[in-house]
């Protein structure tokens, strides 16, 4: 990979600290964070790399060399971004309203930070030549189909949540279509792996709530399927996004081509937490949650065409894995991320 200036929106949370980590890894170029703290903390970021905080004043904020920046911002705020973004070759915009429920608590919210902040975020990177742009989306824009869902589906959103991802992607199309803006939509299916302490998926809640209360609780009766892709192959994905070239303006669902129900995950995590000396938890059901579509899966052929893009990893491996990382930082987990 060609190195270069990265600026991740969302940097501190869960994929994005192991986006950072990747690109350090790979020693890709330097890295500008901003991220309103609103989820992940400095504390977590610290456990990921050494980083230098900026101040409120751009004027006094030193040159971009081989090291990680953080600033403190919201994407709502356009100027912040607009400052954020000077002199960066690629723009990750992670940060977001995430999940249907805090959409249907308040849609407003959702849209202003989901569709405004995605549209500051496209602003920046085109008064700043940003090469590239990629766009965190999800399959929620699609709303309820007969699954595999794919990039030439019609979207019929059902939730707040995917109304405002749709808009994200429509800016993005539009954006590379009027301003030559390279960007690259990605429709993650339900990412899931260690580090996952702060969200609130479905694999980091029944985990979490498995290792707190020994309770793994449904939303509906379980039947309902999604597609769930463990993070570090989402991470590639966003890598391979960012450097292959003649995708602007394209969009491509990354997840594992596997339909998956809600009680088969619970199930499996019934099944492996006793190996971890944890009593398998016994499932309690509530009622389902408004805006959640019954069926959820993707067909990722364009990405394993286009990016040269797979899921590499099983559903065993990954939730024994994410099982580990719970286990393993009880009382620090949101402060950490293993090697």
């Amino acid at each position: 990979m060609t190195r270069r200036n990265w600026l991740i929106t969302g940097g501190c949370g869960f994929i994005g600290r192991r986006l950072i980590a990747a690109l350090l890894a790979s020693n890709a170029g330097a890295i500008r964070i901003l991220d309103n703290l609103s989820v992940g903390s400095l504390g977590d970021l610290a456990a990921t790399t050494t980083f230098v905080k900026l101040g409120l004043s751009s004027a006094e904020w030193p040159e971009l060399r081989d090291e990680v920046q953080f600033i403190e911002g919201d994407v709502c705020d356009a100027e912040r971004l607009m400052q954020a973004a000077r002199g960066m070759h690629t723009l990750v915009h992670l940060a977001a309203n995430t999940g249907v429920g805090p959409s249907v608590d308040d849609p407003r919210m959702d849209c202003l930070t989901n569709v405004v902040g995605t549209l500051n975020a496209l602003e920046a990177a085109r008064h700043a030549n940003v090469r590239r742009f990629v766009f965190a989306s999800s399959g929620a824009p699609i709303g309820e189909v007969t699954p595999p869902i794919h990039e030439e589906l019609a979207p019929h959103p059902v939730s707040p949540y995917g109304a405002s991802k749709l808009a994200g992607e429509g800016y993005c199309s539009a954006y590379a279509r009027t301003f030559a803006l390279e960007t690259v939509a990605l429709r993650f299916g339900n990412v899931y792996g260690p580090g996952s302490g702060h969200k609130n998926s479905v694999v980091a809640k029944f985990i979490r709530d498995s290792v707190d209360t020994n309770v793994l609780r449904i939303n509906g009766d379980g039947s309902q399927t999604r597609d769930f892709v463990y993070v570090d192959d989402l991470v590639e994905a966003i890598l391979l996004a960012a450097d292959v070239a003649a995708i602007g303006g394209e969009i491509f669902q990354i997840a594992t081509q596997t339909e998956t129900s809600i009680s088969e995950i619970a199930e499996l995590i019934q099944t492996t937490m006793p190996k971890f000396g944890i009593p398998a938890p016994r499932l309690e059901f509530a009622a389902p949650r408004l805006g959640d579509v019954m069926r959820n899966y993707s067909d990722t052929s364009k990405a394993r065409q286009r990016l040269g893009w797979q899921a590499r990893t099983s559903l065993d491996q990954g939730i024994e894995s994410t099982i580990r990382w719970f286990v393993d930082g009880t009382s620090s987990r949101n402060h950490q991320i293993p090697n």
